[in-house]
């Protein structure tokens, strides 16, 4: 498979679909004339997403009656497999007393708790996602390792090299080879 077919572009409707399968996204909106991005709790109810804020809140004023984005993934850096959705829309803030009801049976909280949350709705108006498949063992030309074991030492790993664990006489450590094979951290969604 060649690495431009392991991308695959996703519908409105799978789009959706995915989305509901993640309880934290990040919404991206201007605060000061910057752009600012936060990660937040939210679901999909009727085809909108339905975003948890704390009250009072840069964000809750932020959000309120602008043009958003909105995006949410969920990535596998072992497998370099996952996917990624983005939504653009105008966000308002839910005032229907019903459907504020409704979204707090629904469980949903702010991701930093708030005994009254305000919950944003974002009526999704140009939506957008991928999907990255796996490639056959070594298709990459590189080994792959968690991100979280770039620059980590096991336990007898001195710097870049690897120790031996056979000890060559009273206290002494012999050094072995050194522990090949690039880290790579990145996901090639390409752009």
């Amino acid at each position: 498979m060649e690495r431009e077919d392991r991308v695959e572009t996703l519908s409105e409707a799978e789009c959706l679909r995915l989305l509901s399968t993640v309880p934290v996204g990040r919404v991206v909106y201007t605060e000061h004339a910057l752009p600012a991005v936060l990660p937040v709790s939210f679901e999909v109810l009727d085809g909108r997403l339905v975003l948890a804020v704390r009250r009072g809140s840069a964000t809750a004023r932020g959000l309120d009656g602008t043009v958003v984005a909105f995006q949410a993934d969920l990535l596998d850096p072992v497998t370099r497999t996952g996917w990624s959705v983005l939504v653009h829309g105008r966000a308002d803030m839910l005032t229907d007393p019903e459907q504020i009801r409704r979204v707090l049976r629904s469980g949903l909280r702010p991701w930093v708790g708030d005994p009254e949350p305000l919950f944003v709705g974002l009526v999704p108006e140009l939506v957008s996602g991928r999907r990255l498949f796996p490639t056959g063992p070594g298709a990459l030309g590189h080994q792959t390792r968690r991100p979280s074991d770039a620059g980590r030492m096991d336990a007898g790993q001195v710097g870049a090299g690897r120790m031996d664990a056979g000890r060559t006489g009273a206290g002494q450590v012999g050094l072995g080879s050194m522990d090949a094979g690039p880290v790579n951290t990145g996901f090639p969604f390409g752009s």
